[in-house]
Order: C-alpha cells, then structure tokens, then sequence
C-alpha cells in the first residue's frame, strides 16, 4: 500500500483554521456583549457563513497550503498564512460596508474575531508544523524517490534533497542504464518493496523506450514520474531554470486522483452522498430486504470476497439475486435473464441495480467510492492479469465503485471479453476523471435503474 501525505496537511489545516475561525467569531461576539445588535439572529449566521465562505476563497487564491514543491518552506507558509488573514478581513469589512443589513452594525466583532483568530492561527500552525517536523525526522511517511540514471544529474537530485531534509524526501537508490531497456523486473521489484512516490528519470541517459517503459511502470504502481531534460550539460551545473526549482522538471501525469484536492472531493462526495442515500432510502432497503426473503429460502444478503484498491479484498455486500445452491450449477458469470441461479425477484434486482443498494455500506467504510471500476471476483481478476495486466493493475489504483462507465455500456460481465471491453471503459474513467464526469454517471445509472435497463 502506497504512503499517503502525512495526515494529508492541507485537509488538517483547512479544518483546524474553519474551526478556529467560527471559534474567534463566538469569543468575540461573547467578549462584546455590548456590542449593537443586528436586526434579528439569522443576520449573524448570514455573517458567520460568509466568513467561511470567504476565507476559503482566500485559501484557494493565495495558497498558504500547497506543500508539494520541495523548496517550499515554513516562513513562506506563515507569510501567505498572514496574507491570508489580512485579505480575509479587508473582505469582511466590504462586505459590511456594501450591504445595507448591517447598517449600524459595530464592526469592532469583526476586528476582535480577526484578532483572536491570528493568535490561535499562528499558535495551532506552529504546532502541526513542529509535530510535522518531529515525525519525519523519525522516519515515518516520508515521499520515496529514486533516480533512474547515473550521472551529474542524479547527483543535482540527490544533492537538492538532502539539503532539504525538512522536505520529507528520502533517497532510495539509482539504477544505472546499461542496456536498450531498463531492468524493468529489478526496477518494479524495487519500487513494490521499497513502496516509492517518485522516479527520477534523467533523459540524457535514456532513449525514449526506456522512458516510455518506466512511465507504463509507474502507471501500473501510481509512482509518479519526473523527466530531467539535460540541455547539453545546463542542468547538471543548476541553472535556476524555474523559480521553486534548482534544474527544470516535467511531471508526468501517471497517478490518476493523485491530488489531495481531488481525492478529498471524491471522498466528501461519496461520504455525503451514501449517507443520502442510506437515509433516503431506507423504506427501500425494507421492502427489498421483504421481498428477497418472501421469494427464495436463505439469506437477504450476499456477501463476497472481492478485490479492491492495490489488489488488497474485501467483502463486498449486495442483496441476494441467487439460489442458495447457486454453486451447485458450476457457473462463474452471470448468463443474464435465463440464468439458472436466479431467483424470481433476482432478475429484477439485477436489470435495475438494486442489488447494489448495500454496498453504500462499504462506500461509507472506505472500500469502495460511488463511481469507479467494478470490484471483481478472483477468477475474472486471474484472467486479466493474463490478458491486459498493466490496464488492470492501472485500474486497481483507485477504489472501486458501486457504478461505471463500464458497468454502465457493458454491465455485467457474462465472458473474458465483456470483461476486457468493460476494463478500456474502466481506463478511459481514469483518464477523464472529473466530479461532473461522476454526477454524470451518477445520473445515466438513475436512468437504468428507472427504465429496468440493465445487464
């Protein structure tokens, strides 16, 4: 399992500053009782909500939590923190001045909250930035890189981190080119043990397969990949050719969601939406949980070992479409409506989705997400590590979904090539990845569930 950014910084600092935002504006309105009043209470929330929508737009813009270029240091964060704060409160103050509402309203809440609010900013982001810095001098969770290349430029690498401990990057190792093709086998051996976020790749001392094999690699393992160029010896000598770096970088895009801002999205999205749809939809569950049992003997719910993200199983949960003995018919797919396992309520379940209710459970205990590529059964992922493993292991990256492009054109896989044509769609997910992108699948899935459309 891949690191993830320690306790993902931005997240904890964006709550921790809207917690002790609303915080600074509760003390101050509770130090200044005196203060005039507002024409009735919901004014004030008015205000309270503004404020966070503000201070979010500040975030957005100025950025004091952008944490992924290695030059980045801790008086910048505390600088742009400040900036932040400043513009913060010069928003508030137009916003009282241009509305009418609060016309006789004493602004000297807002200066107070922004005054308690700098003193228990700056205090609390001194603290994560000293705990930060105590855990990765212990060695925990630190980014992994090594360098594919052996020359001056994987010297300028490692030389640029290691006078930038604080950065939280740790040198693994160089693999020198020797041949026509990387060692590929030595190369993924060492990047699966060694569990690393980022390659090297100096270009001076590789041809274009060997870069185009190392980025199928990184694809297949969510490593992401950094292209060195070297212009006829420029970059070795650290001209300063960008301004957070000591030589020129080209990210390649390998590891889709890569981002926090979109992995924490995806995932508030998912957890809002199931709990929605958990709550909605419980007079649901109970008529389905009736009819299940009222037309078969056994169990309501089917539970399955599946694979999940990185190859790691779970249970998966799904009402029951099948006979109890459904293993007696020595079936792996599904044979569709004249499938022999299927119970009288189970083709409805299956044509509409329903089935799928449940596994909002596992949305919700992190082993799935709304959208994404189907979870499948051992068998079928045997058959595409043979048959298309580098597009399967590029799937596993993520989590799998309830929902997809592919269940959606494909539905449910009745051979090894429906599984194959349901895996490119899988991958075209990947690579098109947007919220709208899931809202809109979301909304074609309403559809086959309302007309009964599904396979």
């Amino acid at each position: 399992m891949k690191h993830s950014s320690l306790l993902n910084l931005s997240k904890v600092y964006l709550w921790v500053d809207l917690l002790l935002l609303n915080l600074s504006f509760a003390l101050a309105y509770w130090f200044l009782a005196g203060v005039p009043k507002l024409s009735s209470d919901h004014l004030y929330l008015n205000l309270l909500l503004s404020s966070n929508l503000l201070w979010i737009i500040c975030i957005y813009f100025i950025g004091p939590y952008k944490f992924n270029q290695p030059s980045y240091s801790s008086y910048q964060h505390f600088a742009k923190l400040f900036i932040a704060i400043c513009v913060h409160l010069l928003l508030m103050q137009a916003l009282l001045n241009a509305s009418n509402a609060y016309v006789g309203f004493d602004q000297k809440l807002i200066f107070t909250s922004a005054e308690i609010f700098i003193g228990l900013c700056l205090i609390a982001h001194l603290l994560i930035v000293l705990t930060t810095q105590i855990i990765l001098r212990s060695g925990y969770n630190l980014k992994r890189y090594a360098v594919v290349g052996k020359g001056d430029l994987s010297a300028s690498v490692s030389h640029f981190y290691q006078n930038r401990a604080k950065s939280g990057y740790h040198f693994c190792g160089i693999f020198e080119m020797t041949s026509e093709t990387p060692q590929l086998a030595n190369l993924e051996n060492f990047m699966e043990s060694e569990r690393l976020d980022y390659i090297y790749c100096c270009l001076s001392e590789m041809n274009s397969d060997q870069v185009e094999s190392v980025i199928r690699l990184a694809e297949r393992k969510k490593t992401q990949v950094r292209l060195i160029p070297d212009f006829h010896g420029y970059a070795a000598k650290k001209i300063n050719f960008e301004p957070n770096e000591s030589y020129p970088i080209i990210s390649v895009d390998t590891k889709p969601l890569s981002s926090p801002s979109e992995q924490f999205a995806k995932r508030a999205f998912d957890l809002i939406f199931s709990s929605i749809i958990m709550i909605l939809g419980f007079p649901v569950f109970l008529l389905i949980m009736l009819a299940v049992k009222l037309s078969s003997k056994g169990t309501v719910f089917f539970v399955q070992e599946r694979t999940g993200r990185w190859g790691e199983t779970f249970k998966i949960i799904k009402f029951r479409t099948m006979r109890m003995d459904a293993h007696k018919f020595g079936l792996k797919h599904s044979q569709g409506a004249n499938d022999p396992r299927m119970t009288p309520i189970g083709n409805v379940l299956r044509r509409s989705r329903l089935d799928e209710l449940p596994q909002f459970l596992n949305v919700l205990k992190g082993e799935m997400s709304v959208v994404g590529p189907r979870p499948l059964h051992k068998y079928d992922v045997e058959m595409l590590m043979q048959e298309a493993s580098h597009d399967f292991q590029k799937a596993l990256t993520i989590r799998p979904g309830i929902t997809s492009i592919g269940q959606i054109k494909v539905g449910y896989a009745t051979n090894s090539t429906e599984n194959l044509h349901r895996l490119r769609y899988d991958i075209l997910y990947l690579n098109t990845y947007s919220l709208t992108t899931d809202l809109y699948l979301i909304w074609l899935t309403i559809q086959v569930i309302l007309l009964g459309k599904g396979r």
